[in-house]
């Protein structure tokens, strides 16, 4: 991947946990690196097939003096976040965040945080069966694209399934999406939970009925399993419920596990 770089943007800041550094200010430095393709602008020679580099430093200047931070780390983070939203060209940021005149009481060069953060695809299930179905699952998308942290680049064909499990219950609505995240799995995950309870999901039996259900069935190629997050979801294989709409949309990406594409998985459960 390109890189585009400036270094040691230098910017009079009012950040730190003491009181002084928040009225006098001090000098922080700032060097950052963006992810992003420059083989437009290189074959071009265009300006507006690029980052423009004024342009980039006014914006991080601004954004640097929005707010008061303790840490540098916030400071960091809330930066990174401002450049992947800002610059959607952008799939990688890297800061360095310097602090020369950090009151320590040592001779020291600097105190620094630097920092990576990417943009991340994610491939989510979508299910209702109770209520207006089709209602509850635009809702669902809609939450999903409103926050912003998540953006839906595409969203499969709709599917009436038969229920699986619990099988005393109405069919069932399904479809996937695909999802632009700044968020990691876990955080993803209860973006999810919190919109499920927002249109009133009860767990009360087992695969039973729901007005939503939301299920990670991709992150990236990552493969994680913890208390609150697995990923790949571990049934998704076995479900034609799941495949043929996540198929719809995502027929060649490679099953992270499984070492198969999506197309195949959904091959092998029609034979």
């Amino acid at each position: 991947m390109d890189k585009i770089i400036v270094k040691d943007l230098e910017i009079y800041g009012f950040h730190g946990v003491y009181s002084e550094e928040k009225k006098i200010g001090q000098r922080f430095l700032i060097t950052i690196e963006l992810y992003t393709s420059t083989r437009k602008a290189g074959i071009t020679d265009d300006l507006t097939q690029t980052i423009n580099y004024g342009e980039l430093c006014h914006d991080i200047e601004k954004e640097f003096k929005n707010d008061k931070y303790d840490l540098i780390e916030k400071a960091a983070e809330d930066l990174a976040t401002f450049v992947l939203l800002k610059y959607t060209s952008v799939n990688k940021v890297k800061i360095l965040l310097k602090k020369p005149w950090a009151p320590i009481g040592k001779p020291v060069k600097y105190a620094a945080v630097e920092i990576e953060r990417s943009k991340h695809i994610a491939y989510i299930g979508l299910g209702s069966n109770m209520g207006d179905k089709r209602k509850n699952i635009d809702s669902a998308i809609d939450k999903i694209n409103y926050n912003k942290f998540t953006r839906v680049l595409d969203v499969s064909n709709f599917y009436e399934t038969e229920p699986v499990g619990y099988v005393e219950q109405d069919d069932f609505l399904n479809c996937a999406i695909k999802v632009e995240t700044l968020l990691y799995p876990d955080e993803l995950m209860m973006l999810l939970l919190d919109i499920e309870k927002e249109l009133k999901r009860e767990r009360i039996v087992r695969w039973g009925p729901r007005t939503i259900d939301l299920d990670i069935l991709l992150y990236d190629d990552i493969i994680c399993s913890n208390e609150k997050t697995i990923i790949p979801h571990p049934r998704m294989h076995e479900r034609m419920f799941v495949i043929e709409p996540l198929c719809d949309i995502a027929p060649y990406v490679m099953h992270p596990i499984l070492k198969k594409r999506i197309i195949e998985l959904k091959d092998e459960i029609e034979k």
